[in-house]
This record gives C-alpha cells, structure tokens and sequence, in this order.
C-alpha cells in the first residue's frame, strides 16, 4: 500500500516543483526583457534632428456620401480611392480631380470596410452584412452585376485587406475571429482564433517580412499572426480600452496601436514589449484610425474629437494638428507613395491632405 501513496505522494511534490520552476522562468523572462530595455526610446530620439515645420494642408474634399465615412483605402495607381459608409454606398473617387468613378450601393448599412485589391482592378468590402463582398471594376458594365460574396463570418466584419495578391482576402471581424479567403472558390482557406472581443482592425506585416499580420480588438490586445499555421505568434497588452486601429512600422520591427483610451502605443517585436505612447494631459478622445509617413517618423492619429494629430514617432512629441473635419475623424490612410494622406470623418466627407 505504501508504494501506492508514495508515488501519489511524488507526484504531487513534482508538480509543484514544476509550478515552482514555470513561475521562476517568469521571472526570469521578465528580467531578460528588462535587460532588453536598456534605454528609452525617447532618449535615444533626444540625439535626433527636431522635425522642421510641417505644412500639411487640406488640398480635395471630397462630397457624396450620404452618410457617416467608416472606411477608405487607397489604390497603388496612387490617385484611386475608395470609400465606404453608414449609407450603404461605395464610392470609387478621383482624388486629383474629385471626380466619382463608381457608386455603388450595398445591400446593408454600415459598409465598415473596403479594399482595393493589389492590382486595382477590383475592390471588397463588407459590414453589418456578416459577408464579404468582392466588386471587379469595368467601365464596360454594372459593377453590381459582377459581384460576388466571398466568405461570411457569424458577425459584422470590420475590416478586409488583400494579402500581396488579388487572389486572397482576409477579413477581421466582430465574432473575434479573423479568416483568410480564396477569392475564386470562396474557401476558408485559415482561420485565426484568439482574441476574447470584436476585432475591430489588421495591418500585413510589409511584404519583405510576408505571412505574418497584426489584429487589434476590443479585447484591449494586438496580436501578431502567422498566415500560414493560422498560430498567434505574438501579444502584446497595455491599452485600457477597445483598440480601433493598427499599423505595422515601415521597417515591420514594430507595430503602433490606436484606441479608444486617447492614446496611441508603440510596441517593438524583437524586445516583445511596449516601446512608446503617444499622450498628452489635453487628449481626451478616442483614436480611431492610425498612419505612418513612408519613413515611419510620423505617426498620424485621427480622433473623435474631429483633429488629426501628427506626432514625432520616435521622440513622441505631438508637431501638428490637423482641422477641417466636423466631426470623428474614421479613417485615415497615407498614399501609396507618401505624397498625401486621406481622412474619412462622420461629417460625411472625406479629405485629401498634402
């Protein structure tokens, strides 16, 4: 009998001793990072050039939505966009000439997200539709009558990107999963389980670091993926409230988030940390869409209280604010070539800054 109790008897020590050591490898992984984080970045920036003035200025607005912006996206030609709204309309614009190309009406509301697929000849979107809608774009014909649903999530979708080819779409949304999509077939081709709350946006990782994407959601967590396994390679916590937007850094090394706590973080990849925050006393407001310059220096932030803010990346000091919209600036996005940057608002306009 004694044999019996004492391997139950050993068991039990080795599990604490196992319990032990996984709570002294935290510690130690905790103290490993803190070694990572020799310096703040803010005093590694104080040896940089201040950035001079910047004189971004309101230069098209573009009119014709009937109802609150809730997303836009450039196309790679560098003068297309398209923007989709709380009317149920997709409109394709000019943004030289403000010219509409294409308006497109929905079967929903809320069309919260669209696309322009790598090629620009065609462009997604969806919303509270649950659904992924793909349009291709020809003068020839009703682009309605080409178009075609691709996947559908068991809630709204919230956001859509082409990953690096037209063939694929992947789609985050409020079931708190994100899903790749074959285009052709409509197939699920992976699907991303992991965060405990609505996604609410993505960001590929720059093409030269490929496969891997960032989600952010109002779980108050960022998390890095790897397309291919479907596996969340990466977390990243700190915000104290819904995050709305995220943007992998040029170089792919780190990511910034926007959220609904008026700050804008940093979060570096390689020290698997937080690296910056972007804050002042007088912001109040929620972030609601996030863009960085081509180089990365800049990091533009559009927030609920009508401005966009043009903060210093690496010494984190705000250098400007823009003004012009009437209302929550929704999205914001740099051009292809990072000549301009484009605003969506709630005021039902949308405008082009240079």
């Amino acid at each position: 009998m004694t044999d019996g109790g004492l391997t139950v008897e050993t068991s039990i020590e080795s599990v604490e001793a196992l319990s032990k050591e996984a709570e002294g490898l935290k510690v130690k992984l905790e103290e490993e990072r803190q070694k990572l984080n020799d310096v703040p970045l803010t005093t590694v920036a104080a040896r940089l050039e201040p950035i001079p003035p910047l004189n971004i200025k309101p230069r098209r607005v573009l009119k014709g939505h009937q109802g609150k912006v809730l997303c836009s996206d450039w196309c790679n030609d560098k003068r297309h966009l398209v923007s989709s709204s709380q009317d149920g309309k997709m409109i394709i614009w000019d943004a030289f000439t403000t010219n509409k190309e294409h308006a497109v009406t929905m079967p929903t509301t809320w069309v919260m997200a669209c696309a322009y697929a790598p090629t620009g000849s065609m462009v997604a979107c969806g919303g509270l539709d649950n659904k992924v809608t793909v349009y291709p774009l020809s003068f020839d014909e009703d682009v309605t009558q080409k178009k075609k649903a691709v996947g559908t999530h068991t809630s709204y979708m919230s956001c859509c990107t082409f990953p690096y080819s037209d063939q694929q779409i992947l789609t985050g949304s409020g079931d708190s999963t994100c899903a790749l999509w074959d285009v052709e077939s409509g197939l699920m081709l992976q699907s991303f389980h992991g965060h405990q709350g609505d996604v609410m946006a993505l960001n590929l990782a720059p093409s030269e670091n490929g496969n891997t994407f960032v989600s952010g959601g109002c779980d108050k967590m960022a998390l890095i993926w790897d397309m291919r396994t479907g596996q969340c390679v990466q977390s990243f916590e700190g915000h104290e409230s819904d995050i709305n937007s995220v943007k992998f850094y040029p170089s792919g090394d780190a990511i910034a988030t926007g959220s609904d706590d008026a700050t804008c973080r940093l979060f570096d990849l390689r020290a698997d940390r937080e690296i910056a925050i972007y804050t002042k006393e007088s912001i109040i407001f929620g972030v609601n869409a996030i863009d960085f310059s081509v180089s990365g220096r800049l990091l533009f932030a559009g927030y609920n209280d009508y401005t966009v803010n043009v903060w210093d990346t690496l010494k984190c000091q705000r250098l400007t604010i823009l003004y012009g919209h009437e209302n929550r600036v929704s999205c914001l996005k740099m051009s292809p070539d990072g000549t301009s940057i484009s605003t969506g608002s709630w005021d039902f306009t949308l405008r082009i800054w240079a």
